[in-house]
């Protein structure tokens, strides 16, 4: 059963494995294993990025495609949730019709730029994938009328989905509508992610691998690169537009800042490489050392600042503003140590 829901796919290595299920079940438990708001704000953004990592993968590292619109399709999936919680009302219907018009326009927007971008050098079309990102991104900005411009949009939605919600105690945990909430993320993002990896080892998937390693030779023997290539697009920005979606249905606003930044694309592609290319698996790992460093690192290096207050120059370097260096360090560090990744290293000490 386990080897279905992993599509044939298995992790390769027994480090790997223990890792993955160390995740999932951290994830799985949150709200009964860890006290407080900010460690399920922090598992619900994990989850929420393992997916928007994964649907980037299925474009670089499975595909070959180097593009720079991720967020911006991440950032429609969910201004279309908060147009249609503000429009329809806070019902379950205004997130569905939200998460489907984001989705959709996801996919005609990457199919666009796909039919009019693909049969160009891969340099050409991430060029044109930024333009268009950064096109969109003033847009929103400047239609304050429609999407709130800088201030960005704040929205309900259904109350059984927030902590005025109170369902009782399990476990000595209260139960809320914060915690559904919480669940409905992590099981949207979970079938999801299943789904990923079960396009990723189907036929489809393999012949995306063929041309990522020679899109000649693929061509010559018949498969329609730009057609491939086109609907490797369309499904990474779907994919990516839900995740969005979800993202607004926890935080209750979306704004430039905080769906269609170039910072959040940088993060993307940080995620991907840390993880490793061309794996998924690898989505799980980067997502959740990145944004667990990106959570509490800086908490970290406050407290090694203070209980290293009496030796010379170590709390000036682990003072908690310097967190951003150590972050690019740490990151640096993982390239030079995993060239192909955590989960590609993974797999090959296991190999040997």
């Amino acid at each position: 059963m386990i080897v279905k829901l992993l599509s044939g796919d298995k992790p390769r290595s027994r480090v790997l494995t223990a890792l993955l299920l160390v995740i999932l079940i951290c994830l799985a438990g949150a709200p009964f294993i860890f006290d407080g708001v900010r460690p399920l704000d922090t598992a619900a953004r994990i989850c929420i990025f393992i997916l928007l990592v994964a649907s980037y993968d299925l474009l670089l590292g499975y595909s070959g495609i180097v593009s720079f619109a991720h967020t911006m399709f991440f950032g429609l999936g969910a201004y279309g949730v908060a147009l249609a919680s503000i429009h329809m009302g806070r019902g379950f219907d205004a997130l569905l019709v939200g998460s489907v018009a984001g989705a959709l326009a996801a996919v005609i927007l990457a199919l666009l730029i796909g039919l009019f971008s693909l049969r160009v050098r891969a340099i050409f079309f991430a060029m044109i994938t930024l333009a268009v990102a950064s096109a969109v991104a003033v847009l929103v900005s400047q239609f304050s009328g429609l999407t709130g411009g800088e201030d960005g949009l704040t929205y309900k939605i259904p109350r059984v989905l927030t902590s005025a919600n109170r369902l009782g105690e399990i476990m000595g945990t209260k139960i809320s509508g914060k915690i559904l909430n919480y669940y409905l993320i992590f099981f949207v993002s979970l079938i999801l992610f299943l789904l990923l990896l079960r396009i990723v080892n189907s036929p489809f998937g393999r012949v995306l691998q063929a041309i990522r390693e020679n899109d000649f030779r693929a061509e010559a023997i018949g498969y329609r690169v730009v057609w491939y290539r086109t609907m490797a697009t369309c499904l990474s920005a779907a994919t990516a537009a839900l995740a969005g979606s979800l993202f607004a249905i926890w935080l209750r606003y979306v704004g430039p800042d905080t769906t269609l930044s170039f910072e959040i694309m940088l993060d993307i592609l940080l995620m991907v490489v840390i993880g490793g290319m061309g794996t998924i698996y690898g989505a799980v790992i980067g997502a959740t050392l990145f944004i667990l460093a990106q959570t509490y690192l800086q908490n970290l290096m406050g407290t090694a600042a203070e209980a290293t207050s009496g030796l010379p120059l170590i709390p000036e370097l682990l003072d908690a503003d310097r967190w951003l260096m150590w972050l690019g360090i740490l990151f640096i560090l993982s390239v030079y140590f995993f060239p192909t990744g955590i989960v590609g290293r993974l797999r090959e000490q296991h190999r040997a």
